[in-house]
């Protein structure tokens, strides 16, 4: 098992990638704590995971809450050797027709919130650690309407590298894992049902060299190597988990003859 013995701390972790890694990362020998917002999908996470799973309901643009919640899962599983920063929000912020909460909201859940889950977590960090933060393709692709949202991850791969250079004295590892277009929850704002997902996976597909949108445990699978004793030489960088649609977009169907 890769993960034998080490602890692990993931937030957003009762759906979508979060859950797919904590689920991976339990089979892989770990004890996982999990931070949600939502009461019931923790207590289905906690269902179908079992004993080496912790569940602690709080909001990570809550700092004391997650500074507590840090205290938590210390408490329940000793000092950590893993934390992924997971959680995030979508948002569409197009110019024009945003407002400062909404803009704000993104901002302080994906980037602020991340900052202070890594600050919480670090002192109870051992030597060696690993940090894995979540980031995205919409960093570098200017998709029109995500201004928030591309600005937050660019921002947390920039703060990534700092924070890399801070904590390297210690040998905790800070890496970014980089989905692109990935099937999770996070769409369900925008495609409410099954019908507007088809028609929504089939779009974007076209632009992704490999056709087809990500899964959740192929993300899993990356963060577990960056978690893992096989990335121990891996430091302040990222890997993308994107079909080629960000490092090979000329191979998309929407470009072929």
């Amino acid at each position: 098992m890769r993960l034998a013995n080490k602890t692990a701390l993931i937030t957003g972790g009762n759906s979508g990638i979060g859950l797919a890694t904590a689920r991976l990362f339990i089979t892989e020998g770990a004890r996982v704590a999990i931070t949600g917002r939502n009461r019931e999908t923790l207590d289905a996470a906690k269902a179908e995971l079992g004993a080496n799973l912790v569940t602690i309901q709080a909001d990570v643009t809550d700092i004391e809450a997650t500074e507590r919640a840090v205290a938590t899962a210390v408490e329940a599983l000793g000092p950590l050797d893993i934390v992924f920063a997971n959680a995030g929000i979508g948002g569409s912020t197009p110019v024009g027709g945003t407002t400062l909460a909404v803009f704000d909201q993104v901002l302080r859940t994906n980037l602020t919130a991340v900052f202070f889950t890594v600050q919480a977590a670090a002192a109870h960090m051992r030597e060696g650690g690993s940090i894995i933060l979540n980031g995205s393709v919409h960093a570098v692709l200017g998709m029109p309407a995500y201004s928030a949202y591309a600005a937050s991850k660019a921002g947390v791969r920039a703060m990534a590298r700092v924070m890399a250079s801070e904590l390297s004295p210690r040998r905790i590892r800070v890496n970014v894992v980089v989905p692109g277009a990935t099937r999770t929850p996070i769409w369900d704002r925008i495609v409410p049902d099954a019908a507007a997902f088809a028609a929504f996976e089939a779009r974007v597909s076209k632009a992704v060299p490999l056709a087809r949108l990500g899964e959740a445990e192929e993300v899993a699978k990356t963060v577990l190597f960056l978690a893992s004793d096989d990335a121990s030489n891996v430091q302040g960088t990222e890997i993308v988990v994107d079909g080629g649609m960000t490092g090979s977009p000329s191979g998309a169907p929407i470009y072929r003859g």
